[in-house]
């Protein structure tokens, strides 16, 4: 679980949530609209409806940016400040400066994006512009004469004083709430953490003694994980999800487990029956993971069952083409491609060039072609896991 991961989620959520109560909040500038009829506001009527039409676009912004255009970027939060600022501060210079009470919202906002920078930076804004809406509003708009201004410049100078105070009252709170999220976030973090640590370490004892069983030794796992691991960014999935697929990807063979030794370590040709029983290994795999909770589980139950099956059908199950789950696609070329190259009590490793051209003259028949081409771009990858992570001794 990555930290920055998550507030980048977080912060996309908040992007969506904002962009909704903002198209809902321009709906109540109808009301003010019908309001400013009665003569309350100083401004004339044509000046009301442009300032109320420009709030009701800058409410919309959001929306557009998020839920039209679909922009999952950072940089939007920005923008949804801005426009809330600017919404309260057009309100709140030319119709009325009571609207500026309204200087909390951006702050509130600021909160719920967990930005301690975000928050200061609005805090700032907050603060400047209460100073120069009230300049504007009492002197270079003249809504009030110069011998009022002087006569109520108490007033005013408190009535600005007071709204700062809350401003900075808010910005305190907000910081203290962002700052006991983060230490919350950090302790979570830090138990998935060890959480999922001990559970890579139990699953790779788990395969391990599986592959150990059938006296296979080296680091036969941890290749496959990493060659599973390339071939799922070569996929584009999440980082998170090419994680688990990586630890999955250990368990493969752990239906080897209820096969005797006998017949997994038979130096020669299995008969049809034993065959026939080795096969069944599959089916120990999705059994045995069939209730383990958790999704790297379920995608190793997947990847357990599948990761024999061939392109054209002739697998262990017999399941064909796209039939097969993605990832057991992924999973046969990985697996296949460390049984060729690696040594084994029985037999040599293959060459590097004999086994990239099996893999190839095997595409449409055993692999998926699409699989195959991600791992023709990619074979530069599989060369370096592989000298990286040889096999250390062969019994």
């Amino acid at each position: 679980m990555d930290r920055n991961a998550i507030i980048e989620f977080n912060n996309l959520e908040v992007n969506h949530l904002v962009a909704k109560c903002l198209r809902i909040a321009s709906l109540f500038l109808v009301p003010v609209w019908l309001f400013s009829l009665t003569g309350y506001y100083q401004c004339d009527q044509s000046t009301i409806t442009i300032i109320l039409i420009s709030c009701i676009l800058l409410a919309l912004i959001p929306t557009v940016l998020v839920d039209f255009l679909h922009f999952e970027k950072q940089w939007i939060k920005y923008y949804v400040i801005m426009c809330t600022l600017g919404i309260v501060y057009l309100l709140s210079t030319f119709l009325s400066v009571n609207y500026s009470v309204l200087v909390i919202i951006p702050l509130i906002i600021a909160t719920l994006y967990c930005d301690r920078k975000l928050i200061i930076h609005t805090c700032v804004i907050d603060c400047i512009f209460l100073i120069v809406t009230v300049l504007l509003r009492y002197n270079f708009l003249r809504f009030w004469e110069i011998s009022e201004i002087k006569e109520n410049l108490t007033i005013i100078i408190y009535s600005v004083f007071l709204r700062i105070v809350l401003v900075l009252v808010i910005t305190l709170f907000s910081d203290y709430i962002v700052g006991r999220n983060m230490i919350m976030l950090n302790k979570t973090i830090d138990a998935n953490t060890d959480l999922k640590h001990n559970q890579e370490e139990l699953i790779y004892a788990f395969a391990e003694i599986s592959e150990s069983k059938s006296k296979v030794t080296g680091d036969h796992i941890r290749r496959v994980a990493e060659y599973m691991r390339i071939l799922g960014n070569a996929s584009e999935f999440t980082k998170e999800y090419v994680d688990k697929l990586a630890l999955a990807a250990m368990m493969h063979d752990i239906g080897k487990l209820m096969i005797s030794e006998e017949i997994l370590d038979k130096p020669d040709k299995l008969t049809d029956e034993e065959y026939a029983i080795m096969k069944s290994h599959v089916l120990y795999g999705e059994a045995l993971l069939a209730k383990c909770p958790g999704d790297i589980m379920q995608i190793a139950k997947t990847i357990a069952l599948q990761h024999h099956e061939r392109w054209d059908g002739t697998g262990y199950l017999g399941m064909k083409g796209e039939n097969i789950a993605y990832i057991s696609r992924l999973m046969a070329v990985c697996d296949v491609f460390d049984a060729l190259t690696s040594q084994r009590y029985y037999k040599e490793g293959w060459s590097l060039e004999n086994t990239y051209n099996e893999i190839v003259r095997l595409s449409g028949i055993h692999f998926d072609p699409d699989v195959v081409q991600l791992f023709i771009d990619n074979f530069d990858e599989f060369k370096r896991v592989l000298k990286e992570m040889p096999d250390k001794e062969i019994y």
